[in-house]
């Protein structure tokens, strides 16, 4: 009797949320508006690769090495990774950190006139820090800089796929 009472709320839930129009988010819904894409970042940067593996995915865009035969281009401005004290204990020690993930882009036609002008996109993450964690609290940053690195290639391929409106 109670298995059959859960199973109805369960059911109950899924219509509700289907009903409201919730879907979940893809990973690469994203059409960009234009045929053929510059990307200014090294072919070994994480974030170039992630970035290309994106817009590969999104559909018919092609990643062109030649800024001249690209319909759009996007200069990277500056990259920036930061670490700030975020607060003190009362010895005076470390207890959090704030990351900062800054990114500086803008995108150009082939003729060179700004298809968006310089955006900033600025991530911000804190962390706890403990001494005798060290190692530890090392690898959590890097996962949260690579979870940051994860996010900005999102909101650029938002920005990018907005575009086509304007």
């Amino acid at each position: 009797m109670r298995l059959r009472i859960a199973y109805a709320f369960a059911l109950i839930a899924v219509l509700t949320l289907s009903a409201c129009g919730f879907q979940l988010r893809g990973a690469s819904s994203t059409q960009l508006p234009f045929k053929s894409i510059y990307i200014g970042l090294a072919d070994n940067s994480p974030l170039g690769s992630e970035l290309r593996r994106y817009i590969r995915a999104s559909g018919d865009t092609v990643i062109v090495t030649d800024q001249k035969a690209a319909e759009a281009n996007l200069e990277v401005l500056s990259e920036l990774r930061e670490k700030a004290i975020l607060s003190l204990n009362s010895q005076g020690r470390v207890r959090e950190y704030t990351l900062y993930y800054k990114f500086l882009f803008r995108v150009k036609d082939s003729k060179g006139q700004e298809l968006m002008p310089a955006t900033d996109i600025t991530l911000k993450r804190d962390i706890s820090f403990n001494e005798s964690q060290v190692m530890a609290k090392e690898l959590e940053e890097q996962m949260l800089y690579r979870e940051m690195q994860s996010d900005l290639v999102q909101q650029i391929l938002r920005r990018l796929s907005a575009l086509k409106s304007a």
